[in-house]
């Protein structure tokens, strides 16, 4: 078990955060250097992405988050998830991993810090073609892509594919993932980002400012819906009907967010040969290892929005915050 260095020792810069609230409740802070346990690495941080999900732990809404992260405030008081950077110590257990290595990996301490202690196995070794930058956009995004259409939706090659959401940060990995795989794939985007999508690999794109999907006649074997811009019933209309739809979204209401919408997602698939299949990403070092292999091969390439310095981590969160985010946000350390 990792611990923090008593008082009068090392310290570094943090984004932190007290109470649950607004991008304005981050603090940017002088804390303890974390101490690595014995399964764990203490990482120099390069770079830090965020994603929707670290705007909703640090604002505590919708109020379900808080079950898992703390009823009255953050259990941990430093953000974020994603990571990419160099190892600075491994703990007394580790020997996959040794000090200088690159890494990039996911952490649930909290990652926007100039360092971060991460269980052995959350890390893999960083694509020699990958920046850090880079490298920090892909865990928690890609990982998710990954299991909605491998392990979800198992698709194969020669199936139609529909990405909504096409260039945000699970979308621009789904697009590429599913093309990975064989498919035929169609994005649905903003008319701005046509031209990502069309370049990320997707065969068709669908200027949702123009067309609705749900409306052209078109049918999916596959549909991950990263947007929940259209009910579950309009969307049905684009499956095939022994298709998969998978509702990766929806901020849904204050308290239980997008949990009703996932209930009547598995409640409609007990009525209908179509199979609705709401699931909850999960890391997993194997997952993260096929990735880098992705990575490494260029088939798999991040899409990166914007990159802020830790001390505007805050702005960082709002923007994801706000949504429409092309690729991924990063924070630099």
């Amino acid at each position: 078990m990792s611990g923090t260095s008593p008082a009068g020792a090392a310290t570094m810069r943090a984004a932190v955060q007290h109470r649950y609230g607004p991008p304005s409740v981050l603090e940017s802070s002088e804390v303890g250097l974390p101490l690595p346990g014995r399964g764990d690495v203490l990482v120099q941080v390069g770079a830090a992405s965020v994603h929707p999900g670290d705007y909703f732990v640090m604002t505590g809404e919708p109020y379900v988050v808080r079950l898992a992260f703390g009823l009255r405030r953050p259990r941990h008081g430093i953000p974020g998830r994603d990571l990419a950077g160099v190892v600075r110590e491994v703990g007394k257990d580790v020997t996959a991993l040794q000090p200088g290595d690159q890494v990039f990996g996911w952490s649930t301490a909290g990652t926007l810090a100039q360092c971060a202690c991460v269980p052995a196995g959350n890390l893999v070794s960083t694509p020699a073609n990958l920046s850090v930058v880079d490298a920090a956009a892909v865990p928690t995004s890609a990982m998710t892509a990954l299991q909605a259409l491998r392990d979800i939706a198992n698709v194969r090659p020669g199936q139609t594919v529909l990405v909504t959401g096409a260039s945000g940060g699970v979308g621009s990995f789904a697009v590429q993932i599913a093309k990975a795989f064989g498919a035929e794939v169609t994005g649905v985007c903003s008319a701005g980002n046509v031209d990502l999508v069309r370049s990320l690999g997707a065969d068709h794109v669908v200027d949702y400012t123009r067309t609705d999907f749900t409306r052209i006649g078109k049918r999916y074997d596959v549909i991950l819906d990263n947007v929940e811009a259209q009910p579950l019933a309009a969307v049905r209309r684009a499956l095939t009907p022994t298709g998969v739809l998978i509702p990766n979204s929806g901020r849904g209401g204050r308290w239980l967010g997008p949990l009703g919408r996932i209930g009547k997602a598995r409640l409609l698939s007990r009525f209908t040969n179509q199979s609705l299949r709401p699931f909850l990403s999960v890391g997993k070092h194997e997952d993260l290892l096929a990735l880098a292999d992705l990575l490494a091969a260029g088939r798999v390439t991040p899409v990166i929005d914007r990159t802020h310095p830790l001390s505007d981590a805050a702005e960082a969160l709002r923007y994801v915050g706000a949504g429409h985010t092309r690729g991924k946000v990063v924070v630099t350390i």
